[in-house]
């Protein structure tokens, strides 16, 4: 039986010129107005643009040298699409693909759009469950904290903020595990940073990006956001704040933009110092991770 690896992104444009589009489906939909694909268009010019697809090209380059199988991806909400990747495979005679959403804390989302394109596809799907806790994944994120706070060694107290993408509330009221599943992982790694840092550090997390392209749904978002989660950190008199965006795998905008440019913005405006742990990207420690989630998905004879 011949069987690939899918990994599922959220998506990202190469082309400015696609935004409006994009967001659309972020959107679910409903076309944005032109000022805010003009807001969007500034925010990824600000950070030279996206490197999120090159990123997960080399992801999936890596990942196809580690399990043995071919690897593609495709993004949820741009090009290339779940149906333009699982008709690809499928034309390549793949008959059981491996689903793996790089979106540790959302797979239930992922697959829901993926399954009736692998039925049209006729190959059979088989999907990770959530992964945000996988001991693996934990370590290189709490690994990537303790660098960054290693990078500018400082008897100060520090806040290391973890962050995740924010969710309208209404869809965490509705059942949604997202928020517990991302307060789970946030938890671990901070149990594995604090047995290797600094006695002065303090551990939060804070919702970001909230509602800036929308998703179709109105009302509250899930909270602490950033500058929030800054007020208090200042309040309580630390100096220094170390970011960590755990919610994410690679950089992109909300990243780059959102906590390179903006919360850091918001953090000297407190006079706190901002750091941020590196990304995941598609460093060797990453791909083993991923390795961990692919392999028990695919058949070994």
């Amino acid at each position: 039986m011949k069987q690939a690896v899918l990994l599922a992104s959220h998506g990202s444009v190469d082309n400015l010129d696609d935004l409006a589009a994009f967001v659309t489906n972020v959107r679910r939909g409903h076309p944005p107005p032109a000022d805010l694909v003009s807001e969007l268009r500034r925010r990824y010019q600000a950070i030279g643009g996206s490197p999120l697809n090159a990123i997960n090209d080399d992801v999936a380059r890596k990942l196809a040298k580690r399990v043995g199988v071919p690897v593609a991806w495709a993004s949820r909400l741009w090009k290339p699409t779940f149906r333009d990747a699982l008709m690809d495979l499928a034309g390549r005679g793949v008959e059981r693909v491996a689903f793996v959403p790089l979106a540790q804390h959302s797979s239930a989302v992922y697959a829901a759009a993926a399954v009736p394109v692998a039925r049209e596809a006729r190959v059979e799907l088989v999907c990770a469950p959530n992964w945000g806790q996988n001991p693996r994944l934990c370590r290189a994120q709490a690994d990537r904290i303790v660098e960054a706070l290693e990078a500018q060694p400082s008897g100060e107290r520090t806040t290391v903020v973890m962050t995740a993408h924010s969710l309208p509330q209404s869809i965490v009221d509705a059942g949604d595990p997202y928020e517990r599943e991302v307060r789970a992982s946030a938890a671990t790694v901070a149990d594995q940073v604090a047995g290797r840092a600094h006695a002065l550090v303090r551990f939060d997390l804070a919702f970001q990006s909230q509602g800036l392209a929308g998703t179709g749904a109105g009302g509250a978002w899930l909270g602490p956001d950033i500058r929030a989660t800054l007020d208090a950190a200042r309040a309580r008199g630390e100096r220094r704040v170390v970011f960590a965006p755990i919610g994410f795998l690679a950089d992109n905008v909300e990243v780059l933009y959102d906590l390179d440019v903006e919360a850091s913005s918001m953090a000297n405006e407190r006079s706190l110092t901002y750091l941020r742990a590196r990304s995941l990207n598609a460093d060797d420690d990453f791909i083993d991770v991923l390795a961990d989630v692919a392999s028990p998905l695919l058949f070994h004879e």
